[in-house]
């Protein structure tokens, strides 16, 4: 939102209300309302239009659910955006003050990434976790059919020219910064050239990576000199036979040992990410996946529950074998319900290896036994594996919401 605010008009004000920061202001004066949000979210945006829409208020409506299902988010907005908005927003913009706008604006094209404004950081509301969100590439080269990436980004993997992201980089105040890329690994060249770009500002930096990350020692060097302290790789399952039925057959799982070993090599703590519920998964693939990742010595992870999102080829496939359990997006939220009937075990019993994987990841023994086979950014892996640790250590007291 931040760097679509930089588009907006300058007579124009802006105000940004993230959520998880701050409540809405239900009274403001406003003559638009702007909102993007994910499928579990769904729900709650349509409320949320619906209370300004009463007030006479237009509410525009984008983001990755919309891009999804566009006929159904028409009939809870007065307009929506399918697809980037880059081009079509500032047109939108002048078209609302002359009342000439259309309802549906769909990107048809790739809004060209050179000379992108840079975020608007006065928006900025977050100061948990990072002093900076950027973005250097747009979309992922992977068509893996559970991803919602290639739904949202039908065009080729982009770039933006490397000097205009070093220069937004550096403006940055704070020391540490996030690529909000989904795959910064998509171009190992261009990777390269960005890292020698931005290592001169002396900044921290995370940000996600498929596996081919791992393979390429002058990509990690690259990133170690740069100042990259973790990075996000999407291992996803620990079963190749999984990943090969999802079309993410790239990833070798023989390789994952070696490729986290080499990451480590460089000082680069990994993240894991991990789905459960794949239909070659059976009731022992959570104890499995553990063992896995602490004998890695893998630093966090972040656990999924398989979610069908409307619109990928997962959800055509399991919509045709009559596998979708419920379409009540609030339980698309890959953590707290499971929205199919899995092949290899019970809905029940993928949730409770959901929590069972948490559980005993974040517990006391498998902290220690994970950072001590890889010591790698001791300082601020150990303290955010005991805050995950009791987390879940609490949400385990708490009684789930079972599934559909």
């Amino acid at each position: 939102m931040p760097y679509l605010a930089s588009r907006v008009p300058g007579n124009w004000d802006v105000t940004h209300v993230d959520e998880e920061a701050e409540d809405i202001d239900w009274n403001i004066s406003a003559d638009l309302v702007g909102i993007t949000f994910h499928t579990p979210s769904a729900p709650h945006a349509y409320g949320m239009a619906a209370r300004f829409r009463a007030r006479g208020v237009c509410v525009v409506m984008g983001g990755p659910h919309v891009t999804l299902v566009p006929n159904e988010a028409i009939q809870f907005a007065d307009v929506i955006f399918i697809g980037e908005a880059e081009g079509l927003w500032e047109g939108f913009l002048k078209s609302f003050e002359t009342g000439s706008y259309r309802r549906v604006y769909r990107q048809t094209g790739a809004p060209s990434l050179e000379d992108v404004p840079k975020a608007r950081t006065d928006l900025f509301h977050r100061r948990d976790h990072t002093n900076g969100v950027i973005f250097a590439t747009r979309g992922c080269p992977g068509r893996c059919d559970f991803c919602t990436i290639a739904v949202m980004y039908r065009h080729r993997f982009r770039k933006r020219p490397v000097a205009e992201v070093a220069a937004e980089y550096s403006s940055f105040k704070g020391k540490v910064v996030i690529f909000w890329d989904d795959n910064i690994a998509g171009d190992i060249n261009y990777a390269k050239e960005l890292f020698r770009a931005i290592a001169p500002y002396r900044k921290w930096w995370s940000s996600q990576a498929s596996v081919l990350a791992g393979r390429n020692d002058e990509f990690l060097e690259a990133a170690a000199n740069s100042g990259c302290k973790q990075l996000f790789l999407g291992l996803e399952s620990i079963s190749q036979q999984s990943l090969a039925a999802v079309n993410k057959g790239f990833n070798r799982v023989e390789e994952y040992g070696r490729i986290i070993e080499r990451i480590h090599a460089h000082g680069i703590a990994v993240q894991a990410g991990i789905v459960f519920g794949f239909d070659h998964d059976t009731p022992d693939v959570f104890k499995d996946t553990i063992d896995v990742l602490e004998n890695a010595g893998v630093q966090n992870a972040s656990f999924n529950i398989l979610t069908p999102f409307p619109g990928t080829p997962l959800y055509r496939k399991l919509e045709a074998e009559g596998r979708i359990l419920t379409r009540d997006w609030r339980k698309f939220n890959s953590r707290d319900d499971v929205v199919y009937q899995p092949k290899q075990m019970s809905a029940a019993e993928l949730l409770a290896g959901f929590q069972y994987a948490n559980t005993r990841f974040y517990s006391p023994a498998s902290i220690a036994r994970r950072l001590s086979n890889s010591p790698v950014q001791l300082w601020w892996t150990l303290p955010l594996n005991l805050a995950y640790s009791y987390r879940w250590q609490r949400r385990a007291q708490t009684p789930s919401r079972g599934t559909s």
